[in-house]
């Protein structure tokens, strides 16, 4: 039996306690993420966080208001993109922290890490247009058929653009897993990282796998299916997953692992940290655009050019317990929080 309600855009009359349970998560989850951002001062690669809970925060609050107004459609197109828009912005946070992972330990990173991140980010972006037009189109019911099959359309390639990506990402957090089992390198701070990573990508991944079968039931010419007639759905495999992830990374806060200065690697031994130039492309804007992940560099492996992680003697010791538990230190003072 479906749960659908006369003049409702949502097809049900959306609950009107649920919203407010994770709006109250999300802002207490939000404001302790706010907190490790400044003690740590890792704003560069924590930042995106912050947008996406205050893009998902923004979006429940459109859901509530759509609770009470359900046959307001200008209040549904709003709630749907927001909803829609900030897990794509989750998967970037991983991007980055996976990038500043590869720049801790250079020697075992498959490809150049600043190329994981920027190549990453930017497919993001472009899946952040697909995923805001897409959803526009899809949940505004006034347009043509047509229109709203576009949108579906969108919102479909979206979606699976976004599994792939995550499975790409995957793929790459693997061969550095095994890599630094291989070389005795997998540290606690390390292991901490990558089990969160692992964790973070699954539930994205469960995810954009729910959107794409409800995507399909709504654009279904013969009948809505279950994603689209039961509320249940989206509370677990939307909200609570989400909610899920953003508690998961405050949990293990890659800050508390890893170094703030991303020139900061560690050596070979599995204990020194060592402040190094930091790994630079030397490529040229076009070989950059046409081949951002190396791979020409990867099949010539020797580029005559001795890797700066295998030159330590030359760089600072900056800590001899790369292979020890958390720090337990904090700065607190606000005046250097955005360095």
């Amino acid at each position: 039996m479906s749960d659908y309600a006369e003049g409702s855009h949502w097809y049900y009359a959306p609950n009107k306690v649920a919203p407010i349970v994770f709006i109250v998560i999300l802002c207490l989850a939000s404001s302790a993420h706010v907190y490790y951002t400044v003690t740590y001062r890792c704003w560069r690669m924590m930042g995106l966080m912050h947008w996406a809970n205050i893009i998902f925060i923004a979006g429940f609050a459109m859901r509530e208001v759509g609770a009470f107004h359900y046959d307001n459609l200008g209040v549904s197109i709003a709630s749907n993109v927001l909803l829609y828009a900030a897990p794509p912005i989750y998967a970037s946070v991983n991007y980055v922290i996976l990038g500043r992972v590869l720049y801790y330990i250079p020697h075992l990173s498959p490809i150049h890490p600043g190329r994981v991140i920027t190549t990453f980010l930017g497919l993001g972006v472009v899946i952040e247009a697909l995923t805001a037009n897409g959803a526009i189109l899809l949940a505004d019911t006034s347009r043509s058929p047509r229109s709203v099959r576009l949108g579906g359309n969108l919102i479909k390639v979206s979606l699976l653009l976004q599994i792939n990506i995550e499975l790409c990402f995957v793929s790459i957090l693997a061969v550095f897993h095994a890599r630094s089992i291989k070389k005795n390198l997998f540290t606690p701070r390390i292991r901490r990282v990558v089990n969160m990573l692992y964790t973070s990508s699954a539930l994205l991944i469960v995810r954009n796998a729910y959107r794409v079968a409800e995507t399909f039931e709504a654009l279904s010419e013969d009948h809505l299916g279950p994603t689209i007639e039961h509320e249940v759905f989206f509370w677990i495999f939307e909200a609570s997953l989400m909610a899920i992830n953003v508690v998961l990374l405050l949990n293990w806060h890659p800050a508390k692992y890893l170094p703030g200065c991303y020139k900061t690697y560690l050596s070979r031994d599995g204990q020194t940290e060592r402040l190094g130039p930091g790994w630079v492309d030397k490529r040229n804007v076009f070989v950059t655009l046409m081949d951002p992940f190396d791979f020409i560099g990867l099949l010539r492996r020797d580029d005559g050019e001795t890797p700066f992680w295998d030159k330590e003697q030359d760089h600072e010791i900056v800590s001899t317990e790369g292979a020890g538990p958390a720090p337990k230190h904090r700065y607190p003072v606000m005046a250097g929080a955005f360095v």
